[in-house]
Formats: structure tokens, C-alpha cells, sequence
């Protein structure tokens, strides 16, 4: 082989060596930015531009992509963190914070790992907030604890170009003492719970049964005294129909006292009487029924007035819806009676006797 050959390949390797750089000094000079990124880029390192989503070209070998950073909402779940709270008890929080890169830059440029600082950062606000809280209020007041980490995390990193969306404690775990306490005193609140469910249902039931009773004796009551006027309106409209058939009758001496005897045997039916009680008119009886039977003495026979019969003529009325109404009128027609019979007795001749009258 001769020195042209040589010369010819040394030159032909050349050229494939150039063509090849200038192909990949072209190759690395074209970037492609996906969606939801952001390219940094430095020039002889220091910071030149962010590239946004799209094709883009770099000067080989002075331009350089220094980080990758996505724009996205990111969810980090931290660990479990230990936090005293104000009554001196341990508890384990875990948290999720919900961020999201705004600026690019600044995340890159103003802290080293912003995940490690929003985690350091949320541990150390975290237990700030719960320290000033006993277990109760931390169990209870989760979201007074999440509006106050989110609100100090976003104000800290605002200048690392991170907004903190949310934030959300996902667990807190008290010590087991603690625990076994809590269940039983919500065993102790609900047995107390169903105990006075139970006294106020037997309260009621005991009220409602009263009520019953209560209603029950007033109807009864009621029922009783409608019964006994209705029994007293009966009896006197009896007594009125018996006397208004006597008189309508015309019925002598001698009949009045053969009835008049005839009803002293039912005063001695009783097995109990010892003593009989003999009225002041029983020798007026007996005068009557000696005169029937033609003796000497001749009673006057009762005389029939016409004008009192005509007066008297309708007594009788039908039975008042009202029981009250029926009593009065009762007692009214009573009244009438015991003035008729003291104007008849005035009226047969015989003079007014205060003692018969008592007797009687």
C-alpha cells in the first residue's frame, strides 16, 4: 500500500469522525419538552432560560439542561410523627400534603430538595400547632390543625416557588393506654345514654298510663251521675204518673186506705226488723174501713176538683236530653207536687194539721 492510500483513508476516517460529531452535536442540540414539564438551562453554568413544552435548541457543547421539573400536583404522604401535645402525651400524626411547583426556578435554584424542606417543614409546624393543644382538642379539631398547616406552609414556601393546595391529617394514633381509656368511657357515656332512654320511655309510659286511669274514672264518674239523674228523672215521672192517675180516678177514702193497708206487710218483709213503726193516719185507716163496712163514723169522701183536673191534665213529658236539665225539672215537678197536695188537703174541709203532717 502506498502513501496516497494511506493519505485517502487517513482522510476518509476523518470525515466519518466529523460527520458523526456534527450528527450528534446536532442530536443533542434538539430538545423535546413533554406536557406539564419545565426545562432549566444553563449556559457555561449559569442559569440561561426555562424551557416550556416543545421542541427546542440548544448550542452544543455551551448549553446545558440542568433539571427536569414537573409542574404537576404532586401528593407526598410523610411518615408518622411523634407530637407531644399539651397534657404531656405522646400521640403519631400522619400527614398528606397536596403542592404544586409554580415556579420552576426558584424550586431548583432556592433550596436543594424542596420535597425534604415542605417535609421538615411540616414536621416542625405540626408539632408547634399540636403542642398547644391537649388530646382532645387534637382528635376533635382536625380542621382548625389543617387550615393552620397549610396556611404556614404556604407562606414558607412561597419563596421556594411551591403553593401548598392542602393539607390532610390521615391518622392520629394515641398511646393504647389512652386508647383502652377512650373506649371505656364511651362505653360508660352510651350504658348512661341507654339508661336514661330507659327511664324517660318508663316515665312516659307510666304518664300515659295515669292519663288512662285519670280518663278512665272521669268517664266512669260521668257515666255514674248520668245514670242516677236519668234513674232519678225515671222515678219522679212515675210518682207524677201514679198521682196523676189517682186523681184523674177519682178514688175514695175507703180505696186509699184498703191500699194504704194492704202496703204495711211489705214494711215486716224484712227478716232483720224487730220493731214495727205504726203511722199516725192508721187510725184514720181504720175509720175509713169501718165506715165501708156500714159502721157508725163515715169519712168524707175525697172530692174530685175539676178545675185541678183540667190544670193537671198533660204532667207528663218526654225525658230531657240534658241529665242536668232532667234533674231540675225533676225537682220542679216535686215542688208543684207538695204545693197541689197542701192546696187539695186546704180544699177538702179538713183543717191543716203541722202534726199529721210531720207523722206523715
Amino acid at each position: 500500500m502506498d502513501t496516497n492510500d494511506i493519505v485517502q483513508i487517513v482522510v476518509w476516517v476523518a470525515v466519518a469522525v466529523l460527520v458523526i460529531f456534527v450528527i450528534s452535536a446536532i442530536a443533542r442540540a434538539i430538545v423535546v419538552v413533554n406536557q406539564t414539564q419545565a426545562y432549566l438551562v444553563e449556559r457555561l453554568g449559569r442559569y440561561a432560560r426555562t424551557m416550556d413544552a416543545g421542541l427546542h435548541l440548544l448550542v452544543p457543547f455551551i448549553d446545558k439542561v440542568r433539571a427536569k421539573v414537573d409542574l404537576r400536583e404532586m401528593v407526598y404522604s410523610f411518615p408518622p410523627q411523634s407530637v407531644i401535645t399539651s397534657d404531656n402525651l405522646v400521640v403519631d400524626i400522619d400527614s398528606v400534603i397536596y403542592f404544586q411547583v409554580t415556579d420552576p426556578k426558584a424550586a431548583v435554584y432556592e433550596i436543594a430538595n424542596y420535597i425534604t424542606g415542605v417535609e421538615q417543614l411540616t414536621t416542625t409546624t405540626l408539632r408547634n400547632i399540636v403542642g398547644t393543644m391537649d388530646l382532645e382538642q387534637t382528635l376533635t379539631s382536625r380542621d382548625q390543625i389543617n387550615g393552620q398547616l397549610r396556611g404556614v406552609l404556604d407562606d414558607a414556601t412561597g419563596k421556594w416557588g411551591i403553593r401548598v393546595n392542602r393539607v390532610e391529617l390521615k391518622a392520629i394514633e394515641p398511646p393504647m393506654s389512652i386508647k383502652d381509656s377512650m373506649e371505656k368511657q364511651m362505653r360508660a357515656e352510651r350504658d348512661r345514654r341507654a339508661a336514661i332512654l330507659t327511664a324517660e320511655g318508663v316515665k312516659q309510659s307510666k304518664i300515659l298510663t295515669a292519663e288512662g286511669e285519670k280518663q278512665s274514672a272521669i268517664l266512669t264518674a260521668e257515666g255514674e251521675a248520668q245514670s242516677k239523674i236519668l234513674r232519678a228523672e225515671g222515678e219522679a215521672r212515675a210518682i207524677l204518673q201514679v198521682f196523676d192517675a189517682i186523681h184523674e180516678g177519682d178514688a175514695d177514702s175507703k180505696l186509699l186506705a184498703y191500699q194504704y193497708l194492704q202496703v204495711l206487710p211489705e214494711i215486716a218483709k224484712n227478716e232483720s226488723n224487730k220493731v214495727w213503726f205504726v203511722p199516725t193516719e192508721f187510725t184514720g185507716a181504720l175509720k175509713a174501713i169501718s165506715a165501708g163496712f156500714g159502721m157508725d163514723e163515715s169519712p168524707e169522701p175525697l172530692e174530685r176538683d175539676p178545675e185541678r183536673a183540667k190544670s193537671r191534665a198533660s204532667r207528663i213529658t218526654s225525658a230531657l236530653a240534658d241529665p242536668r236539665a232532667a234533674l231540675e225539672e225533676a225537682r220542679r215537678q216535686a215542688g208543684e207536687f207538695a204545693a197541689e197536695a197542701e192546696s187539695a188537703g186546704s180544699r177538702s174541709g179538713k183543717p191543716f194539721d203541722p202534726d199529721a203532717e210531720k207523722g206523715q
